[in-house]
């Protein structure tokens, strides 16, 4: 018997390779996703700024501070401490913005299918999301300096205590999308197209809600948000990882930094919230339903990122590393085995 062609296994044929426009598509696409996702990575980060210091009984700075800061940096010189590991120390940043950017290009964002969309999955997504992490911690050993060193060890320690919660609430999604769509359950179009919510049963939409309390955890400690802030701590370690970087080297973490902070709510969005607003109204014309759902998609990133990062910044003080250790790999590795068990439960009702 022959083989199953890639097409009958789920896959979609490589027409970015094959076509003049595939090809302008995967040169200029990832870039323009990149600009757009930056830009608006920035913009949120200044709304957080500005809503944490009203709830704080502060004025805060302008919402557009960060694309001045951005731009102040750009212009400084990179200064490069003595006894650095100097190639480390220069491809630490490139390597962190590079990973934090391609995580945009296989996640639906503005209600629109991600770029890579056939090329990549929530599993992909995984391994994609440690690169960042691991180029933090890799310019904190390069910096030769005592408090990047206990940064970066902050750093692995947070990073290893969410990878399981994290990892199995993605899992227990796709596992639960298999079983309504026969082909590349993992992928985030399949996910939209199939919402957990409305395949689930009582017991699955407890299971979800549970893996999407996880979900909403663990973001504060992908995205070094306090209360998992122990990797920088400022009053404690000087910034830690990032103490001996600057001008542009630290531009590139910084912007880094608010692109993975965008990166994780769009995750969150597609894979429990996917819904289009156009949809539900009524708009068939093409051209408004893109701006509805763009808009729509922008309003469910904000919800998101008000509830896990500005809220929770805003009422909590900086955890220990073992506290932070401990709520990953004992609570949120709990609470997501039985978010998962949940949804098993409800697969076999």
């Amino acid at each position: 018997m022959s083989s199953p062609s890639r097409k009958q296994e789920g896959w979609k044929p490589n027409l970015i390779a094959n076509s003049p426009t595939g090809i302008a598509t995967i040169i200029l696409g990832p870039v323009i996703v990149g600009i757009v996702g930056a830009l608006f990575a920035l913009l949120y980060l200044g709304v957080d700024r500005k809503l944490v210091a009203h709830m704080q009984g502060r004025i805060g700075p302008p919402i557009i501070q960060p694309f001045r800061d951005v731009g102040k940096l750009l212009m400084k010189e990179s200064i490069i401490p003595d006894g650095s590991l100097l190639w480390l120390f220069k491809a630490a940043p490139i390597l962190c913005l590079m990973g934090s950017a391609m995580l945009l290009l296989y996640i639906p964002m503005f209600g629109q299918k991600p770029l890579f969309e056939g090329f990549g999955d929530a599993i992909v997504l995984l391994y994609l999301l440690v690169i960042p992490s691991l180029a933090l911690v890799a310019a904190g050993f390069a910096s030769s300096s005592p408090y990047a060193t206990v940064g970066a060890q902050r750093e692995m320690v947070v990073m290893m205590s969410y990878e399981f919660p994290l990892a199995m609430a993605i899992v227990a999604i796709g596992w639960r999308t298999s079983h309504v769509a026969g082909t590349n359950p993992f992928a985030l179009s399949t996910v939209a197209a199939n919402p957990i919510w409305n395949i689930a049963g009582p017991a699955g939409v407890i299971g979800t809600l549970l893996l999407l309390f996880v979900l909403l955890m663990v973001t504060p400690g992908e995205v070094g948000k306090i209360p998992f802030d122990v990797a920088e701590a400022e009053t404690e370690i000087a910034g830690g990882l990032l103490v001996e970087y600057s001008g542009r080297n630290l531009a590139l973490f910084y912007i880094a930094s608010a692109i993975r902070a965008f990166a994780m709510a769009s995750l969150i969005v597609a894979l429990f919230f996917p819904y289009n607003l156009s949809s539900v109204i009524g708009i068939g014309v093409p051209a408004p339903a893109i701006v509805v759902d763009g808009l729509f998609f922008l309003v469910k990133v904000f919800v998101i990122m008000f509830v896990c990062i500005m809220l929770v910044r805003a009422a909590m003080a900086r955890f220990r590393i073992d506290q932070a250790s401990k709520i990953y790999l004992v609570g949120m590795s709990l609470v997501s085995l039985v978010g998962l068990v949940l949804i098993w439960i409800d697969t076999v009702v």
